[in-house]
């Protein structure tokens, strides 16, 4: 379990135990696959893909996990698979919204009664991860919460492995960026519960519809730089149908 050390008024060192939330989204509707049912509850060598994820969590430093789902949802994930694969710490269902950045808020919201972030509380932080990515560990978790300590703000990436052009609406292309500094972007993203709230509260009055991921909500509207985790290429996300064969391929050789 995560704990620092703080210090009494009296010199004494105690050891102060650290929260960590995860939530986990489960509302996207997987319209690119093609199918009669959402990706993330797909087969994936016999489980459905939100069960890797939920797996992952249950078994790593987290201490709870909020799921958010489709409207409608909440009943069959509880039964089919929290119940049934005996995730114990699921303790929240929560319909997802409209777009995603507004289920992340509602996941968020479920998370207010969490430890304070406070002088006698050593703080929460929360892991916000896409449930169509199956391939994430326990050990790609406890990365990510050693380096979110201390900068408070990190997110689980890997080195683009190709070379990106810019081009403009008719194909030309107009630019070729250094590809040592261009990075493709995971989940989990991890922040400092209190910064990410605020921000998403910010994003959520100014009606900003244009994030695509929750490290640009703390960019625009957070206070503190968000930094990237090597997580490696392996943490994959479903999107089309040949991406569930990999997910295979890479999950028989774990």
């Amino acid at each position: 379990m995560p704990y620092r050390a703080l210090r009494s008024e009296k010199g004494k060192t105690l050891m102060e135990k650290e929260y960590l939330a995860a939530i986990v989204l489960s509302a996207g509707r997987g319209l690119r696959m093609g199918a009669d049912i959402p990706k993330q509850y797909m087969d994936l060598d016999g489980r459905p893909v939100i069960y890797y994820s939920l797996k992952a969590f249950e078994e790593s430093i987290v201490d709870e996990i909020v799921l958010v789902c489709g409207a409608g949802d909440e009943e069959y994930v509880k039964s089919e698979i929290i119940e049934k694969h005996g995730f114990t710490k699921v303790k929240k269902i929560v319909s997802g919204g409209k777009e995603r950045f507004n289920s992340v808020y509602n996941g968020l919201e479920a998370c207010e009664d969490l430890p304070e972030e406070s002088s006698g509380k050593a703080g929460t932080y929360v892991f916000i991860h896409d449930g169509a990515r199956p391939l994430i560990t326990p050990e790609m978790i406890s990365k990510l919460y050693g380096e979110v300590k201390v900068k408070k703000a990190v997110i689980a990436a890997c080195h683009a492995k190709d070379t990106v052009k810019v081009a403009d609406a008719s194909g030309i292309v107009k630019e070729t960026p250094d590809r040592s500094s261009l990075w493709q972007v995971q989940t989990p993203q991890v922040f400092k519960y209190g910064l990410i709230k605020k921000a998403y509260e910010k994003l959520i009055a100014a009606g900003d519809e244009s994030v695509t991921d929750d490290a640009m909500v703390a960019e625009k509207y957070g206070e503190d730089s968000v930094y990237l985790c090597d997580t490696g290429s392996e943490n994959i996300k479903i999107t089309t149908a040949s991406d569930l064969v990999i997910a295979s391929a890479l999950l028989k050789n774990k």
